[in-house]
């Protein structure tokens, strides 16, 4: 873990001296929310309560007490002469046994100097525990992977004796470039052509190669609270200047981002609009408009990602800002198909053929190759069809595992909770009416059987809340999942 003077407190850990909650609250609060998005992983090593006093400019005291409770809460570890660490409950280890970040075992002893990352652990954790929810996974057993295998296996074979290889490859790329652009027409609404087209391996990949693009260190970079933790992630790792706007039942509060936007330069606004993570509202068509004119007013890129879109249950899915943007502001992102099984997705960029030029030369170094039998298994599975087919199949598939969650959630914590329908995605925004610690749930839960993933938990002054995913859970495995759920609420209430 690099020294702890490098990483970003002021960044992350905002507070408000005339805010009516104490400062050490809003301390406690703001610390428990950077651990639980993965800004500060576990193992990291705080620096010392003076230092950060100066960083916040916090009395120490007062930055004492909110470690205090900190450490109550097993948020962080205070191991004597060693520092202060952050510490996962999840990963939690006897104190007997733990090693302080800052010595070296002999594995990872070296003479190479490097600049390491304080922001990019991998925040996904793995249990063994049989049930579990996460953040809106599809279900693995739904994929046709039979069908896709036999498909790449046959075309595979049909090359084999095919003699100009390189011009095969350019050709096959250009066609599946041109049909998938027309599917992103037809299901989005878009207007493009290949030039404004750039698919990549996954959607990681698109965000990544975007954010490298368009940020530069201390740049201002503007995104809903609460918000996509991998996102977030990798802003930060850009060194952006990350500045949080409210989120209410119409999606981000444009008023807010106006007045913002009065004050500052903003760069990028980052945007999940048509199904915000964490919190599945969709933007509404005033605030969708609004945030067009600000963007060509203040002349910032709106970074629209799209990734879930495959996921909606109505007959009328809303359509994209990149299908309104006639000033071209917005960098449009998402995924293909994340139905299909590792290896088979694709993420994908749209923006203006400048940009996408651009992006190109990144990726020519990132992914310098195309698998070209799987683009040509996509392309015949977009031309014939099979696409649509095996969406729609899996959207009704998906829809009656929504309605079934929903009603169980309502049948057995219908009085302790509260959440809206949504109309798309695999994951159910839950807000908890009672004030609990989410630790001692995901505990209690645990003991049971049913894990909770850290990145599912948001817990602040004001609010108690858990995204829920169903996607990847029959109706049998969500009944027991909810029934545990409730068990383990009334063990700590």
């Amino acid at each position: 873990m690099s020294s702890p003077v490098s990483i970003p407190f002021q960044s992350y850990i905002r507070l408000n001296a005339d805010d009516k909650t104490p400062i050490y609250l809003q301390i406690v609060f703001e610390f428990i929310k950077a651990i639980q998005t993965g800004l500060l992983p576990e193992g990291t090593r705080l620096p010392g309560t003076r230092l950060l006093c100066k960083l916040l400019s916090v009395n120490r005291n007062t930055l004492i007490k909110a470690f205090t409770d900190l450490e109550l809460q097993g948020f962080i570890e205070t191991l004597p002469n060693k520092g202060t660490f952050i510490l996962s409950d999840q990963k939690q280890k006897p104190k007997t046994r733990r090693t302080a970040p800052t010595e070296q075992s002999s594995e990872t002893r070296t003479s190479i100097t490097f600049r390491q990352s304080s922001v990019l652990e991998n925040p996904i954790e793995v249990s063994s525990l049989a049930y579990q929810f996460n953040d809106g996974w599809p279900d693995l057993r739904l994929v046709h992977t039979d069908v896709l295998a036999r498909l790449y296996v046959s075309k595979l074979k049909r090359q084999k004796n095919t003699g100009a290889w390189q011009r095969m490859q350019t050709q096959s790329h250009k066609d599946f470039k041109r049909h998938f652009s027309n599917f992103l027409n037809l299901t989005r609404g878009l207007r493009i052509s290949t030039s404004n087209l750039l698919t990549t391996s996954s959607h990681e990949i698109s965000l990544y190669l975007v954010i490298k693009l368009l940020i530069s260190a201390g740049d201002k970079v503007v995104v809903a609270s609460p918000g996509y933790y991998l996102s977030n992630m990798t802003l930060s790792d850009s060194a952006a200047q990350i500045i949080t706007i409210p989120t209410d039942h119409e999606g981000i509060n444009t008023d807010h981002l106006r007045r913002v936007c009065e004050e500052q330069k903003i760069r990028v606004l980052y945007l999940t609009s048509n199904y915000h993570y964490p919190t599945t509202v969709s933007l509404s068509a005033k605030r969708r408009m609004e945030v067009l004119e600000l963007a060509e007013r203040y002349d910032f890129v709106i970074v629209e990602d799209d990734y879930d879109f495959d996921f909606h249950y109505d007959n009328n899915p809303i359509l994209p800002l990149a299908a309104f943007d006639t000033h071209k502001r917005v960098v449009y992102l998402g995924s293909f198909a994340r139905s299909l099984p590792s290896g088979f997705g694709y993420g994908f960029v749209t923006a203006p053929d400048g940009f996408i030029k651009e992006l190109e030369k990144h990726q020519n170094i990132l992914e310098p190759g195309v698998d070209i039998i799987k683009e040509q298994v996509l392309t015949e599975w977009i031309q014939e069809g099979e696409v649509h087919r095996l969406s729609k199949k899996n959207r009704k598939i998906y829809k009656e595992r929504r309605d079934h969650f929903v009603s169980l959630l309502k049948e057995n914590l219908g009085q302790r909770i509260k959440f809206e329908v949504p109309s798309r995605g695999l994951a159910i925004w839950v807000e908890w009416l009672d004030k609990f610690s989410l630790v001692r749930l995901q505990k209690e839960c645990a003991a049971r059987g049913l894990f909770l993933p850290n990145t599912i938990l948001y817990q602040t002054r004001a609010l108690t809340a858990t995204r829920l995913g169903f996607g990847h859970l029959n109706k049998e495995e969500m009944e027991t999942a909810v029934t545990i759920l409730r068990t383990s609420l009334q063990a700590i209430r």
